[in-house]
């Protein structure tokens, strides 16, 4: 114990250290024990994963890529966006949303809101610290998570969090003739607003809740969208019968079975928004919440789109088969247009088998856990999840306070135990 404590005062007065871990270098890189958790990502589950395990009185390292916590939200968002859901579905643990804040906070509203969270459970997490592989060391019997260089760190922990979420990475399709085609071709990622594509006409590819509202904004600022619409989708209205559609589904799903409800969720919504097979969005066989269950697809609940289909001033294309020249679109029926821009409204993947060692918890097809939720927070040897239920920020909330409870279970005694060990002489031994 005595070399451990003289060996952080030493590193605290030669190195940033914010969170008091003991680290020394090795001859490849500078090596780091973290006697805590180590949380991987600060988005929103990364958050509320720090928070429930600060309210146990369990510390934690986060390590995040970007320069900012939430980082999808602050910089790969565009302006009008809104929570599809109510608030009160979407708060973390232990801290609700301002009673002055509107039943559907504004992107803005929701970033000020994450950032009062992270400072009232005092996380401060590790910028510009790009995760590129994690694995588990059998020899020491720690995880061992590696940072890409400029300063490349080894951090070695007993527990690892994984919270990058279920959308790290843009999913850009490969379309035939792309680099052919003259026009811009953006996605959503990088769509801020429609405002620089007035007068234009733009092709969105992908009719989900992000592509519908892209839609709507390209038409609110005088632009001309077209929407390609591959296959089936539901489409909701964002309320119905007094509430949202969202907290009804959930209240009536607690006396009825899926099928009851996405029978009557479809019954209401026909006598609200009337055939949508009509306007070319033909609906799935298999109800909205049933087919969220299966697939994890979400319906799109709409916020005025369909009006503006309705109108024709959003038409709808069936899929691209290739790009050509001179800013040309052909699509699968032979028809022919042109398209100043194109925006891709095609969604975003896990990107954990890029960078986590591991086979028996997570899936290389999707990078998501295989066992379905509720079970899918916890692996082996200090393995968890956090955020990827596919059931958005309430399931990532479910996720972290089960994390935190599991954790605090052993933490204690762990704890004790680790501090006592002389850590650089046994890192050495190994790294």
């Amino acid at each position: 114990m005595g070399d451990y404590n003289y060996l952080r005062e030493i590193e605290g007065k030669t190195a940033h250290d914010p969170y008091g871990n003991m680290s020394f270098r090795t001859s490849a890189k500078r090596c780091v024990w973290v006697p805590s958790p180590v949380i991987v990502g600060a988005g929103p589950s990364g958050l509320a994963a720090a928070a429930c395990l600060k309210e146990k009185g369990v510390p934690s390292l986060v390590l995040e890529r970007s320069n900012c916590i939430a980082s999808l939200w602050q910089l790969k968002t565009y302006d009008r966006l809104k929570l599809h859901l109510p608030k009160q579905f979407c708060e973390l643990p232990h801290m609700s949303f301002p009673q002055d804040f509107p039943t559907y906070p504004t992107k803005q509203q929701f970033i000020q809101y994450l950032e009062d969270y992270a400072k009232r459970f005092e996380i401060k997490p590790v910028f510009n610290q790009s995760v590129v592989s994690a694995e588990f060391d059998e020899n020491l019997g720690f995880w061992r998570v590696r940072t890409a260089p400029p300063g490349e760190v080894e951090y070695v922990c007993r527990w690892l969090i994984v919270a990058t979420g279920e959308n790290a990475e843009a999913v850009v399709p490969a379309i035939e003739g792309a680099e052919e085609f003259e026009g811009a071709v953006v996605h959503t990622s990088g769509y801020k607003s429609g405002e620089v594509y007035k007068g234009k006409k733009v092709l969105v590819v992908g009719c989900g809740n992000s592509g519908m509202e892209v839609c709507l904004d390209l038409c609110n600022h005088n632009a001309t969208p077209s929407l390609v619409v591959r296959d089936t989708v539901h489409i909701l209205p964002r309320e119905m019968l007094g509430r949202s559609t969202f907290g009804l589904s959930m209240c009536l799903l607690k006396w009825l079975p899926t099928c009851l409800v996405d029978r009557f969720l479809l019954a209401v919504t026909r006598l609200m928004l009337g055939d949508t097979a009509r306007f070319g969005l033909d609906r799935p066989q298999v109800g909205p919440l049933e087919l969220k269950n299966v697939s994890g697809k979400t319906p799109v609940l709409d916020v005025g789109t369909l009006d503006k289909i309705k109108s024709g001033d959003i038409e709808i294309r069936p899929g691209i088969r290739r790009l050509l020249r001179h800013q040309m679109v052909e699509f699968v029926d032979g028809r022919q247009e042109n398209y100043d821009a194109i925006i891709l409204a095609t969604g975003y993947k896990s990107n954990v088998p890029s960078w986590l060692k591991e086979s028996d918890m997570f899936s290389e097809k999707d990078g998501l856990p295989k066992r379905p939720f509720p079970n899918g927070w916890k692996g082996k040897c200090g393995l968890y999840a956090v955020g990827f239920t596919k059931r958005g920020l309430l399931g990532a909330s479910i996720d972290a306070q089960n994390i935190a409870d599991d954790i605090q279970s052993c933490w204690r005694a762990e704890a004790k135990q680790l501090s006592a060990i002389s850590w650089p002489h046994f890192l050495q031994k190994y790294v």
